[in-house]
């Protein structure tokens, strides 16, 4: 049981740290936008390609409130919550089958 254990805890830890990496790319992402960058620069393309699946429904639900972008702050706070709620979850259930 302890192997399935470690196996799910390995995949929650996995999981943990894509969802940071990707709140990141997000970040970056937004802060890229505010200085008008490039759009021929390779990471100004990974950036977009990477996010805009993502944020693109979502500005298109929320629209431009105040003439701001809220969907990269959206996106953040459901990483937050999924880490809080799913990945946490999933670590304490892999300790307890230890």
């Amino acid at each position: 049981m302890f192997v399935l254990g470690n196996t799910l805890l390995g995949f929650a830890t996995v999981l943990d740290y894509a969802l940071t990496f990707y709140s990141w790319i997000v970040i970056a992402r937004a802060l890229i936008s505010w200085v008008n960058p490039d759009p021929w620069n390779p990471i100004v393309q990974f950036l977009t390609r990477a996010t805009e699946p993502v944020l693109a429904p979502l500005r298109r639900r929320l629209g431009w409130g105040m003439g701001i972008d809220w969907s990269p702050l959206v996106v953040i706070v459901g990483i937050w919550f999924v880490q809080i709620a799913v990945v946490q979850s999933i670590k304490d259930f892999a300790l307890r089958m230890n």
